[in-house]
């Protein structure tokens, strides 16, 4: 048995990905003082007797970094659109123009930015927690090998390359938050 022993380092690094994937996407849900197409992609808009999402219903563009722009393809939909926005909790007042509803992103005051630097934090950190879950998952792996035969240096071996793959995973997810925190600040 401890011949044919071959952890799955692929699956252990993808599902450590899937972490850090999932923690960018909630940093793009984090508004900062500039606007980005990204922060209306969570906005679902009752349009044809479902809820759907808002990119589905209109084009959303970045004209000016402190302005977003929604362009509604249909007409009858503008004031759920609208209605999305304003319940979204965004808190952003939006500005319609016919079909396009204008959303001018207010600048943050710095107690703002401060809470969300700390639930960027919070963020990371529930990121960090699936990747030390991987982590686990590795290592229970190996001890299970070792149970069954597996060599102690073969042990040593599998268990360095989980440690590897964790501190790559983990200097990735404080790299993201070093540089989300410095974005919510910046005036």
């Amino acid at each position: 048995m401890s011949d044919d022993f071959m952890l799955d380092t692929d699956d252990l690094e993808r599902r450590m990905d899937g972490a850090q994937t999932a923690l960018r996407a909630e940093f793009a849900s984090l508004r900062t003082g500039r606007g980005s197409a990204s922060m209306v992609d969570p906005i679902m808009v009752d349009a044809y007797g479902a809820l759907t999402p808002l990119n589905q219903v209109a084009t959303v563009n970045v004209p000016e970094p402190r302005m977003v722009t929604v362009n509604v393809w249909d007409k009858g939909l503008v004031g759920k659109v609208e209605k999305a926005i304003r319940e979204s909790g965004l808190g952003i007042n939006p500005q319609l123009n016919g079909t396009i509803i204008m959303l001018p992103i207010p600048e943050l005051n710095e107690e703002r930015r401060r809470e969300l630097t700390k639930v960027a934090g919070q963020y990371a950190e529930q990121a960090k927690v699936a990747v030390r879950n991987v982590r686990r998952d590795g290592m229970d792996q190996v001890k299970k090998a070792k149970n069954d035969g597996l060599s102690e240096d073969d042990q040593k071996f599998w268990e360095t390359a989980v440690q590897e793959l964790t501190d790559k995973a983990i200097a990735a997810i404080d790299m993201s938050l070093e540089v989300k925190q410095q974005e919510i600040m910046q005036v």
